[in-house]
């Protein structure tokens, strides 16, 4: 594949978080500590900030969907341009596309990305009202569709088609708990094993309590520049990003996503080369000039266990129904050919959606700069992300040391 490589480079300077629970406070709180901490990384004056993308969130009022200006004004206006970027959970990557975009046209030198959440309990539900032209609103109310029943959905279409079982699924929580364990922003910091995700609860067949992430308050924010403003700040090699991946779905879409309702059919015009998964991926990588061959450790989207399986697929890490066997030969730890959620992942995170993606990007930026304490990557080079947002979005970050 060939990239654009080192000329589509911007600098990571800093990155923070406020850890993850369900603290009940205000997302503007947990944005505000989150960028903060993100600035005092990066060494960055404030004042020096000149532009600053908030990652909404739709759940908590007009200052969640203004979120870029929620949070420069809580942080102390400083003239700098704003903007607010939504995409669901690929929100906090398209932000940072947001930001990256206008660091490389020139019209900006420092950005600070926030995304930050506060989250109802129990699993996500269409905001009130009656909408009857919003798919996700027709997707609860005409087919009870919540989230864990379509990824009930597919983890039973990996079950027929690969052989995954439940043991299976229980196996990437038990490596994702136990990657948590030393990870000071997780909110689940306790081993499990297989019997007890087995022995959890049933919630949509086959996937019991334990194989779900839960819904979580958090925050998370990157300070991100210019390679030359980096020089200026004597750091000469940052860790950077070398790619971000916003693409749509291809016509005709013949694979099955939910919480899409069909497929379109392929009887005229032939099904696309990738599926709409695949595709991130693929664009990620060909805008950094790598291959899967390359990636060192991956920060993926495990909304569910059966997902974490799916994505190591999307992201050509391994051949298609070959997950499985990764994960059996300990080949996605700590320790194995590709390591998959060090950070314990949504598994030990739960959602918190604006702030989800950038959170990853957070990790591998620990892990590149060899500070991920306890659950470290050791010589980890080049970090891949992949999130998808439902309905058409999704994202993809390469990020390189």
């Amino acid at each position: 594949m060939s990239g654009a490589g080192s000329n589509n480079d911007v600098a990571i300077l800093g990155v923070g978080m406020h850890p993850w629970g369900k603290w009940g406070q205000s997302f503007v709180k947990y944005g505000v500590a989150a960028a903060r901490a993100a600035l005092a990384d990066s060494g960055v004056n404030w004042k020096d900030v000149d532009f600053i993308v908030g990652g909404e969130t739709v759940r908590n009022g007009y200052g969640g969907y203004v979120a870029g200006a929620t949070f420069a004004q809580a942080l102390g206006w400083n003239g700098a341009r704003v903007a607010t970027s939504y995409a669901a959970c690929a929100t906090g990557a398209q932000a940072l596309d947001t930001a990256r975009a206008r660091i490389l046209a020139g019209l900006s030198e420092v950005a600070l990305v926030v995304g930050a959440d506060t989250t109802p309990k129990g699993f996500l539900a269409p905001v009130a009202g009656e909408r009857w032209d919003d798919p996700d609103w027709l997707r609860f109310r005409l087919m009870g569709m919540t989230n864990p029943a379509y990824f009930a959905l597919n983890a039973r279409r990996r079950i027929d088609l690969y052989g995954a079982t439940a043991e299976d699924f229980a196996a990437v929580k038990v490596k994702n708990a136990k990657h948590g364990l030393n990870n000071p922003n997780a909110r689940y910091r306790k081993e499990v094993t297989a019997a007890d995700v087995l022995a959890s609860p049933v919630v949509s067949n086959p996937l019991h309590l334990l194989d779900i992430c839960a819904t979580s308050d958090g925050g998370a924010a990157i300070i991100l520049t210019s390679m030359e403003y980096a020089r200026k700040m004597g750091i000469a090699e940052p860790v950077r990003i070398k790619a971000i991946s916003t693409v749509t779905p291809t016509f005709p879409q013949t694979i099955m996503d939910m919480p899409n309702f069909s497929t379109d059919s392929a009887s005229a015009v032939p099904a696309p080369e990738r599926t709409f998964k695949e595709s991130i991926g693929y664009a990620a990588y060909e805008e950094a000039g790598i291959s899967p061959e390359d990636v060192d450790v991956a920060e993926v989207y495990d909304l569910a266990t059966s997902v974490e399986l799916d994505w190591i697929e999307d992201l050509a890490l391994c051949k298609r129904g070959e997950a499985e066997h990764l994960l059996r030969a300990g080949e996605t730890t700590i320790g194995g050919r590709i390591p998959v959620n060090p950070s314990g992942g949504l598994a030990c995170f739960g959602e918190a959606v604006p702030a989800q993606a950038l959170a990853q990007v957070c990790e591998l930026t620990w892990q590149l700069r060899g500070q991920a304490e306890g659950r470290q990557v050791e010589g980890a080079r080049i970090g891949i992300t992949a999130n998808q947002g439902l309905f058409g979005h999704g994202s993809s970050v390469i990020v390189s040391a």
